[in-house]
């Protein structure tokens, strides 16, 4: 829990720091989130995110946010799966839900045009820290 709240902090940093009135470059942008590491090992959830954001005439049109376990794996709809199976059905579907997050996170950012007015899901904290992490990474390289 403690690394969570870390992650977070670190992310709302970047934020004000990334999200500001700033001068984007048109183009396709790539942002990665660090990895983020449960203390609860395994089961509770680990990985990073990543975001790729297109900017034209100095806005966003369009963003995908995807999330990958340590190991570069992509979570899917397999993910929460073990062999395939699912074997506890409320660690798959709290995962299943953390990954429909991504594609409502990645929506709410084209429609509003700054991450801090993303909202987050509840049951996918750690995707929207991911998710700011990575926004404000691809604004970086994006900055004119």
């Amino acid at each position: 829990m403690r690394k969570a709240a870390i992650l977070l902090a670190v992310s709302m940093l970047l934020c004000l720091t990334a999200c500001g009135e700033k001068s984007y470059a048109d183009g396709t942008y790539t942002g990665r989130s660090a990895d983020y590491t449960s203390e609860e090992g395994e089961e509770a959830g680990n990985g990073y995110g990543v975001v790729e954001l297109t900017i034209s005439g100095g806005q966003i049109t369009s963003c995908t946010f995807q999330t990958y376990e340590l190991d570069g794996t992509l979570k899917d709809e397999d993910y929460g799966k073990e062999n395939g199976e699912v074997k506890n059905k409320d660690f798959y579907n709290k995962a299943q839900k953390a990954r429909a997050a991504c594609e409502n996170y990645a929506a709410q950012l084209v429609a509003k045009q700054r991450v801090k007015d993303v909202d987050s899901v509840s049951g996918a904290t750690v995707n929207y820290s991911e998710f700011k992490e990575a926004v404000a990474d691809a604004l970086q390289k994006a900055e004119q």
